[in-house]
This record gives C-alpha cells, sequence and structure tokens, in this order.
C-alpha cells in the first residue's frame, strides 16, 4: 500500500514544523516535546485533524507506546535497549534547543545537556538503519550562532557534520532569513539539511527568496509603523521599550509606543487563523511559545524542496 511522505517532529514546540511540512504533503507520525504548556497548544491544534498521533499503542508485553513523547530522551533509552518506539517514517524535522549555541545562552553547546539532545537525534537515525529502514532525509533548525560554537578544539558544526556523515548522510547548511520569505521580521536561522539518497541530495534545489509585500508589518501591528521588517520575536525579556538595544517586543504605530501580544506574534511567524492557544496557556507562555517557535513560510519552502528531492 503507497503511502505519502511521514515525518516526526522532534522539540516540537507549538507546531511550527508540523504545519510547514504538512502544508507540504507529508504526515506526522511521531512527535516530543518537553515543555508542559507547549505540549497543551499542540495538542490543542493538532488532536482534531490528526488524532492518531496522540494515541497510546501497546507492545507485546503491554507496556504504554505514545507517539506523542514529552521527554525524547526516554524514546532513545528504549532504543539503546532494543526496542523501537517509533514508527518507521521518511524525513526527521527537529528545531532542536538553540539556548546552547545563542548569545542569549551560556554558549556551553554539545556539553550541555540540552545540547547533547542532537545525540538523541543521532540515536534515532542510527536505529532505523541498523533495521534497514534508513530515514531518508533530516531537517534540523537552529540559530546561526551554531556556525561559531566550539566543542573543545572543534566547530560544534564540524562535529555534527562528521556524526551524519558517518551513518551515510549527506550534510548542508543553508543560511535564511524569514524577511526572504514574506515574513516581516528579520529572524535568521540555519537550516541543516542532509540525505541519505545521495542522488536526492543533488537533486534539492534551495527555494527562491519571496518578496517581502511592502506595508505588511504595518497591517500585522494595525496602523503605521516606521519600518518594514520587525525585530525577531524572542523567548522572555519583554518590555524593555522603544530605546533600550534589547528592545524587541515594542514598535511605534501611529506615532504611539505599542507592545506586541500573542496575537501580533501569531501573525509575524504566520501561523493559521485557525491556530489557538488553549485557555490554560498565559500570555507570558504564549510570547515564549512564539519565541521558540519557527517563521512558517521559510520553513515550508525548503520543505516543500526537500519532499520534491525524495519524490523522484
Amino acid at each position: 500500500m503507497r503511502h505519502g511522505p511521514r515525518f516526526i517532529d522532534l522539540f516540537a514546540g507549538i507546531g511550527g514544523v508540523h504545519i510547514a511540512f504538512t502544508n507540504a504533503g507529508a504526515k506526522c507520525v511521531f512527535a516530543s516535546e518537553y515543555n508542559e504548556r507547549a505540549r497543551e497548544t499542540y495538542i490543542y491544534n493538532f488532536k482534531k485533524n490528526n488524532p492518531e498521533l496522540f494515541e497510546i499503542a501497546r507492545s507485546a508485553d503491554s507496556a504504554e507506546m505514545p507517539k506523542f513523547y514529552g521527554d525524547i530522551t526516554k524514546a532513545t533509552a528504549l532504543m539503546r535497549k532494543g526496542i523501537d518506539p517509533i514508527p518507521d517514517f521518511d524525513v526527521l524535522t527537529g528545531g532542536f534547543p538553540c539556548q546552547p549555541f545563542s548569545q542569549a545562552g551560556l554558549r556551553k553547546g554539545l556539553e550541555e545537556a540540552r545540547g547533547t539532545l542532537f545525540f538523541d537525534i543521532l540515536q534515532i537515525l542510527k536505529t532505523k538503519k541498523a533495521a534497514g529502514k534508513p530515514v531518508k532525509a533530516f531537517f534540523l533548525e537552529n540559530v546561526q550562532g551554531l556556525l561559531n560554537h566550539r566543542s573543545g578544539d572543534q566547530l560544534t558544526i564540524q562535529v555534527m557534520e562528521r556524526r551524519l556523515k558517518r551513518l551515510g548522510y549527506t550534510f548542508a547548511v543553508y543560511k535564511v532569513r524569514a524577511s526572504d520569505f514574506g515574513v516581516p521580521q528579520h529572524r535568521p536561522r540555519l537550516f541543516l539539511i542532509g540525505f541519505f539518497d545521495h542522488e536526492a541530495a543533488k537533486r534539492f534545489v534551495s527555494p527562491s527568496k519571496k518578496k517581502l509585500r511592502k506595508g505588511t508589518l504595518s497591517r500585522i501591528l494595525g496602523g503605521s509603523v516606521d519600518r518594514e521588517i520587525g525585530w525577531t520575536l524572542r523567548v522572555g525579556g519583554r518590555g524593555s521599550g522603544l530605546h533600550d538595544r534589547r528592545n524587541w517586543d515594542t514598535y511605534l504605530v501611529d506615532g504611539i509606543p505599542l507592545r506586541i501580544s500573542s496575537v501580533h506574534g501569531l501573525r509575524l511567524q504566520r501561523f493559521p487563523a485557525s491556530f489557538r492557544f488553549p485557555p490554560t496557556v498565559t500570555e507570558t507562555q504564549r510570547m515564549n511559545q512564539l519565541g521558540n517557535s519557527v517563521a512558517i513560510p521559510a520553513v515550508q519552502a525548503y520543505a516543500e524542496a526537500l519532499l520534491k528531492a525524495l519524490a523522484h
């Protein structure tokens, strides 16, 4: 029986990558997100259209086998014991935690617990390959600070590249700005993409940039704004004000300072109009979740290109 491309959504946040890859034609068959409030938002928005993702199967010995994990390390721990709780899939996606590599974090990289989550990605790829069902491609997202971060005397990105190539994957790094894909915020990011089939890698074509429509930021904020491209949404540190060099959440709209809300944040990340936060999630938590999320059009453009390369 033929099926469309399947992907897993690791470090899923509130589902920006989920939406992007689903829009590109793939189906999510497994996900994980550690933060409890982000999990609530994820379930609130995706359970209706993808109920199978939230079912809990049982193994031969009656152990629970969820498809939506809170802690991905529990799944990879089972893999190390010879038990594979993850359904077979085609593309691994993951916006793995960026704090270990960002200017806002301690920049400890792979030495920090969150940084070692990269090795859980490797474990999943390794397990599927050993079972004769190698994952066809991966899409990883992180901050651009990753490029200059060092693990000991080596660049962290080089350690990652070497480990992935050792498993048989190609490895390519793309510098992407959300504003290059019609989103009115800078949001510079790295997309790390690789294929198990090296011919598919040759077929991959980076998507063309899309012109940002004039006045988009003004429409989102409901008045005339003195800039075309907004600040990059961040996690925490709100309320610094217009004249603070760290300001990212306050704009001059029709000459009056406006501190953006989660309603604006959803639009800045280009979440669909149907997307909602559950009532249990506070405004501060909503802004944090949006700051941790992705600019959907940028991810979707690369998702479409990736799936097209696999389709031949």
